[in-house]
């Protein structure tokens, strides 16, 4: 097992290579990520949401099933790779803080992972989910739709608050993945964080541009501005500070030092 000192080191080598990336590039593993992280969307909603008996007599059950599916997609970002941009809210701030790298190179991987992942995301929604019918009939198409008008109903703040609590989780989850030297180890290290935030009801802002885009594309009464305003643009931001704030830049202070 990785040392937390170790792990900053990995992390500083990681950034400094997806910082290097060319254009394309990054947008291709974004691309995928956003897919991955769709797919673990998708597998949450038949398992977790196929249950409506089970979540009728015990609801916290059936948001544990919707939990425990749903990190496979960060499990195939982490061990396959791609560039997922919750993630990389916390990858860069050692780098940052010690001044290996800029906030410009931040900043623009930021952009074009973000741009990518929902790319990504809203292919598998439209192309691989919507039109394959995968969740058309009952009990999946309640479920889609559920999830999707509870993401949308709350306040800013309450949203916002929630993505903090995601990405605190999900950058933690990856730090475990990269303590870990063997494959089980990653992927155990990965989908306990991981399987608690979707369990509590966080909000991801990634996740969330496969699960409302598929709701509105399965015809649920969103619009996409709605979408943006009330849940993605508050569960970005939200994710922003969770993985800068409580873990890139802690752990990036405490063993990103030389002595």
């Amino acid at each position: 097992m990785n040392s937390p000192k170790e792990v900053i080191e990995i992390v500083s080598v990681l950034a400094q290579n997806k910082g290097a990336y060319k254009i394309r590039k990054t947008l291709i593993l974004a691309f995928l990520a956003g897919a991955y992280i769709a797919f673990g969307g998708l597998l949450a909603i038949v398992v977790g949401g196929g249950s409506p008996e089970l979540a009728a007599s015990n609801p916290g059950i059936t948001k544990f099933l919707f939990g425990a599916m749903f990190p496979v997609g960060l499990i195939l970002v982490v061990v396959v790779g791609a560039e997922l941009f919750t993630g990389n809210n916390a990858y860069f701030v050692p780098n940052v803080l010690s001044k290996k790298q800029s906030i410009n190179a931040v900043l623009k991987n930021w952009g074009l992972v973000y741009i990518g992942n929902f790319i990504g995301a809203v292919f598998v929604a439209f192309f691989i989910t919507h039109l394959t019918h995968l969740v058309s009939d009952a009990p999946f198409s309640e479920s889609v739709r559920n999830v999707a008008m509870t993401k949308t109903s709350h306040t800013f703040l309450v949203t916002f608050l929630k993505g903090i609590g995601a990405n605190w989780l999900v950058c933690l989850a990856v730090w475990q993945g990269m303590a870990a030297k063997d494959t089980v180890g990653k992927i155990f290290g990965i989908w306990l964080p991981v399987m608690a935030f979707v369990t509590l009801g966080f909000e991801h802002s990634i996740a969330n541009m496969y699960f409302i885009p598929l709701a509105i594309f399965e015809g649920a009464p969103i619009t996409w501005m709605h979408f943006f305003e009330s849940n993605l643009i508050p569960a970005t931001l939200g994710n922003i500070v969770g993985g800068v704030i409580f873990v890139g830049m802690p752990y990036g202070y405490l063993f990103g030092k030389k002595n």
